[in-house]
């Protein structure tokens, strides 16, 4: 593996931790009450994370432009591969996010309060990074019950839809920029088209998450609030979205190739004048 794979894989990595590690602020809201405030730290995080996906977009390229001159073939087979373990490093993100999430969520309680007195996001990252700040996130690592994971059974009461949405719409958030290169590589002469193609699969990932995903969870969490839903139920839901999120990732590794395809044939397809 090489020094700019590595880099990529971290970015990805990172950006997939913080839009998992995001969820906590929902339980923060309402453990705390304070719902405006949790979501709007939460919207910091997930604006962070999907603005962040497409910072992986020029390093992607690089690499994918660096191999055209080799036989296509062969080129496009170690990008196979190089996409395979960047679509890992996002699966692998969410379980590390997943698992931090009890941690998180004490930290995210915290956050919310503080910002409730401060209100300065600035002010208040410069206070995490203390001594204090940092002994105090320390002592809330926290492992997750047996409960989160027994509590992934199915029942009727859960809004699959939602969770099945969350599964495409992550899925297509995830391989879209990769989809786009990748398609570059098999028809070298579309891909500046092809890459401009992107926006498109992220964009109708995006709408879906914040037209209909994302309202949902938020009208969940002022039932909670209000007392019309218990947050043991709510808790239960947010364990299956960071599930539905995970297997959104994994199906990624299957629409690449289908993807890239599709791209190449839409990108074909456009007139040129």
């Amino acid at each position: 593996m090489d020094l700019q794979l590595a880099f990529i894989l971290a970015l990805t990595f990172l950006i997939h931790l913080i839009g998992t590690l995001a969820y906590a602020f929902r339980i923060a809201g309402v453990r705390t009450g304070k719902i405006a405030t949790a979501l709007s730290l939460f919207n910091i995080l997930v604006l962070v994370s999907r603005t962040s996906n497409s910072f992986q977009g020029p390093f992607i390229a690089k690499r994918v432009e660096a191999g055209l001159g080799a036989q296509v073939a062969a080129h496009t087979t170690t990008l196979a591969l190089d996409f395979a373990m960047i679509l890992g490093a996002a699966s692998l993100a969410t379980i590390v996010g997943g698992l931090m999430i009890p941690s998180m969520q004490r930290i995210a309680a915290a956050a919310v309060e503080r910002f409730s007195r401060d209100r300065s996001v600035p002010r208040l990252v410069a206070r995490a990074m203390t001594a204090p700040g940092l002994r105090s996130m320390a002592g809330a690592a926290a492992l997750p019950r047996r409960a989160s994971v027994t509590g992934l059974k199915l029942g009727r009461d859960l809004p699959i839809g939602i969770i099945l949405l969350n599964v495409g719409a992550n899925a297509l958030w995830t391989v879209g920029v990769l989809a786009a290169l990748y398609a570059g590589a098999i028809a070298p002469e579309f891909r500046v088209t092809a890459a401009t193609l992107s926006s498109i699969i992220n964009g109708v990932a995006t709408i879906a998450l914040f037209v209909i995903v994302d309202p949902y969870l938020a009208g969940m969490t002022d039932d909670v609030v209000r007392g019309k839903a218990s947050e043991a139920h709510f808790r239960r839901v947010v364990v299956w979205m960071i599930a539905s999120r995970l297997a959104g990732t994994v199906l990624a590794q299957a629409l690449l190739w289908p993807s890239a395809v599709l791209i190449v044939w839409v990108a074909r397809a456009i007139p040129a004048s």
